[in-house]
């Protein structure tokens, strides 16, 4: 059975924002090296839009990108929109009975399946699918934007805390 990863860099006071939140050189190694290891990633319509950035590569992109765009490219993708039409290579759309496709999808398949996007996370957690957390507190604060938890933040147990790269610090929950 795959277990389902709700897990972003953000601010610390709880926003995320991939422009202002560029990772550190150590981070992006970590997302580099868990982006290789997992089974597969589910997005939100919004965060697969942002991340078609790694479809094709940049001619100013160093080695790191280009091995993060490739390691990406080679991950399936499912996508949960009800109002894009298609999506890219190795991504399937999820459209009506999400909650149905995505139980079979952690049913059948092994390993970490990543989940992207605040508004998709809680929709998951309201059904129960999601198993972890995973909060990257980096130094800064926004003072507003797009929280990680976009509804009441479900009832949590810390299980671990680790430093990444230069300037994170980890926070791995559980619901409680």
């Amino acid at each position: 059975m795959a277990k389902f990863v709700f897990g972003l860099s953000q601010s610390l006071d709880g926003y995320v924002d991939h422009q202002k939140l560029a990772p550190a050189p150590g981070l992006f190694h970590h997302f580099l090296e868990h982006v290789r290891d997992l089974a597969g990633a589910i997005y939100g319509r919004r965060t697969y839009e942002i991340m078609r950035y790694w479809d094709e590569d940049l001619p100013d992109w160093g080695a790191g990108a280009l091995d993060f765009a490739a390691a990406w490219r080679r991950l399936p993708k499912w996508v949960v929109s009800r109002s894009l039409k298609s999506v890219g290579p190795n991504a399937t759309l999820i459209q009506d009975e999400i909650g149905t496709a995505l139980q079979e999808l952690k049913a059948r398949l092994d390993g970490e399946i990543d989940l992207a996007g605040p508004d998709l996370a809680r929709s998951l957690a309201e059904l129960g699918l999601v198993d972890e957390y995973r909060l990257y507190f980096r130094p800064f604060v926004l003072g507003h934007g797009t929280p990680f938890f976009a509804g009441p933040r479900p009832p949590l147990r810390l299980v671990a805390s680790d430093p990444i790269g230069e300037d994170t610090i980890r926070l791995t929950y559980v619901p409680a």
